[in-house]
C-alpha cells in the first residue's frame, strides 16, 4: 500500500519546528527585555540619585501672599 502526501501536509509538517522555535525565541527575548526594563527602572530610583541641598523655604512670607 502506498501512502501519498498532499504537499499541504508536508508543508505543515516541515513548519512545525520552525515555529515552535520562533514562538519560544520570541518569548524568551521578551523576558530579556522585561528585565532590561527592570534594570533600567532601578537607574531612575531616587534613591540612587545624590540629594540636592535646597535652601530652607520661608513659609511665613509664602502664607502672606
Amino acid at each position: 500500500m502506498k501512502v501519498t502526501t498532499s504537499p499541504v501536509d508536508t508543508l505543515l509538517s516541515v513548519m512545525t519546528v520552525p515555529l515552535l522555535v520562533g514562538l519560544l525565541g520570541a518569548k524568551a527575548m521578551a523576558d530579556v527585555m522585561q528585565g532590561v526594563g527592570t534594570a533600567s527602572e532601578e537607574v531612575f530610583r531616587g534613591d540612587r540619585l545624590p540629594l540636592l541641598k535646597m535652601p530652607p523655604s520661608d513659609s511665613s512670607n509664602n502664607a502672606a501672599s
